[in-house]
């Protein structure tokens, strides 16, 4: 009753002054929806309308924050609503990587494929569920020209960046601005859509399909594991949240309404020109970003309801791509950003830093972890450590005795791990398996290599006792979670490679390939 009287309240206060209820943007570039080719299992293209934003001759518009308002919303946390079908965020609905419910252990090609649908382009975020309907994102080339190499505006002091001054040297269309390195630079100063797409998550048909900007990126990404889409989106069950990093974030409903968009006026300069690619957080009313780059880092929060900008804190970091954490300690709600030089934790609130850890190696790309009031945080590049954060103290906690243990084999570079009943499942790269207990740090099984040599950037993923490894050769290795380790079965898609990790949502497995979308079912 309380709520229906402070809408009324607030409705009343909205018509006596004036303003519409539902709020919009006058929008001088009108974003036309792509009419791209789909294939369906079952045959057939849907047409796709064009789509343009909506305007309005009373348009509310946060100049000085830079944030577009479509829409008014007021949402809870993504995790409070503890339906199967719901996979809101990279992590999942715990954010540890297990899902609700249980999942298919045994699937080929022409065996439990409920449904495959192509997705166009390039994109390696991970999708997220909620109910009946699947999100994804992806960019997709333009067709149009390259731009002609420009010369290299790279920050002072930026590692492994020409020094300032220095011109880029000549550059092949899909380098971007300056050279990358092992692997990247790969479709740099191309013209790209920037697409969001919903399915029906029963069928696999496209529900409606947005393009949420039309850009040239500034510079490239990992040729082989990097996407201009890898950022994954994050959902609270009204309320699509997609970022695109240096092209901006988006705020859709559920039936794809832009509500909001931001641009941070940010161009993210990565280490090597390996590419964006960390997911944002949600909780409450905020929305958390992190831009880790080789200079000008910061760690960035939202409205979720508007996109107003309501802190910000600089950070001293070089390129990191790790998912931000929300947890609630003592009464107090802090977000840890794990990160090379020191893991941090913010105040939610007022942006205020708690504590600091250092003892990560290099390029941090893992997912903190929380139990008990214990955090897990990872690396695995250089000086690789898993460490045990125990929450508490402020300050920093370094050297002290807030690290309850720590751990320097058999740690991942780009897979998050996975935390159930008290074990946290760790999968290297190169397939090696590790199940630690979280009390102690020691291994019930440690290091052990899966039956055939396998290589892995897809975080795993857990379900009713089983663990899924989603690998680059096509496989997907599905294990017994305990204390010993065991393989229950090893299911093979001909002509895959799994970079996205896999998703779990009432009973049914989700896995996006390079080019695929697939939905694998038990019945």
């Amino acid at each position: 009753m309380k709520k229906i009287a402070i809408l009324t309240l607030i409705t009343f206060v909205w018509l006596s002054v004036g303003l519409p209820l539902q709020l919009r943007l006058v929008v001088g570039l009108q974003a036309s929806q792509a009419k791209s080719e789909w294939h369906y299992t079952h045959g057939g293209k849907p047409s796709f309308p064009s789509s343009r934003l909506v305007s309005s001759n009373d348009p509310l518009i946060d100049e000085r924050r830079g944030a577009y308002l479509y829409a008014d919303a007021e949402l809870g946390s993504p995790t409070d609503d503890a339906n199967a079908a719901h996979w809101p965020e990279w992590r999942g609905p715990y954010r540890n990587g297990m899902a609700r419910g249980d999942a298919p252990t045994t699937w080929s090609d022409t065996k439990n494929i409920k449904w495959k649908t192509e997705i166009p382009g390039r994109g390696f975020s991970t999708p997220v569920t909620w109910g009946d309907r699947v999100f994804l994102t992806t960019a997709v080339q333009t067709g149009k020209a390259p731009e002609s190499t420009p010369t290299a505006t790279t920050p002072s002091g930026a590692a492994g960046l020409p020094r300032p001054g220095a011109t880029a040297s000549a550059q092949t269309p899909d380098q971007g601005r300056r050279r990358g390195g092992p692997g990247g630079g790969a479709g740099g100063l191309i013209e790209h859509k920037f697409l969001v797409i919903c399915l029906d998550r029963k069928t696999g048909k496209v529900i409606w399909q947005k393009t949420a900007r039309v850009a040239t990126p500034h510079e490239g990404y990992h040729r082989t594991y990097g996407s201009f889409a890898s950022n994954s989106p994050i959902t609270d069950g009204k309320y699509l949240y997609t970022s695109f990093g240096s092209r901006g974030i988006y705020c859709y409903d559920l039936n794809g309404k832009l509500i909001w968009e931001k641009d941070l006026g940010v161009q993210m300069r990565m280490r090597l020109q390996f590419g964006e690619g960390s997911a944002p957080a949600l909780d409450k009313d905020r929305l958390f970003l992190t831009f880790d780059q080789e200079a000008g880092s910061f760690f960035v929060v939202l409205d979720k309801r508007t996109g107003k900008e309501l802190w910000r804190a600089e950070r001293d970091e070089p390129s990191s791509w790790s998912t931000p954490l929300v947890v609630e300690h003592a009464g107090r709600r802090q977000v840890i950003v794990s990160a090379s030089r020191k893991v941090r934790s913010y105040n939610v609130e007022t942006g205020k830093l708690i504590w600091e850890c250092a003892g990560l190696g290099s390029n941090v790309i893992s997912a903190p972890i929380y139990q008990d009031g214990v955090v897990f945080v990872m690396s695995g590049h250089r000086d690789p450590k898993l460490m045990a954060i125990k929450l508490g103290k402020e300050g920093d906690l370094s050297g002290t005795d807030a690290v309850l243990w720590s751990q320097t084999r058999g740690t991942s570079y780009t897979l998050s791990p996975v935390l159930h009943e008290g074990k946290l499942y760790v999968v290297t790269d190169s397939g090696q398996v590790s199940s630690f207990n979280v009390t102690t740090g020691e291994p019930y099984y440690h290091q052990v290599r899966l039956p055939r040599p396998y290589n892995f950037k897809a975080s795993p993923v857990g379900a009713n006792g089983k663990l899924y490894l989603a690998s680059e050769e096509g496989d997907v290795i599905v294990l017994k979670l305990g204390e010993k380790f065991e393989v229950v079965s090893t299911n093979t898609l001909e002509d895959q490679t799994f970079i996205a990790s896999p998703v779990i949502a009432d009973g049914q497995l989700f896995l996006r390939s390079q080019n695929w979308l697939y939905c694998i079912s038990g019945t």
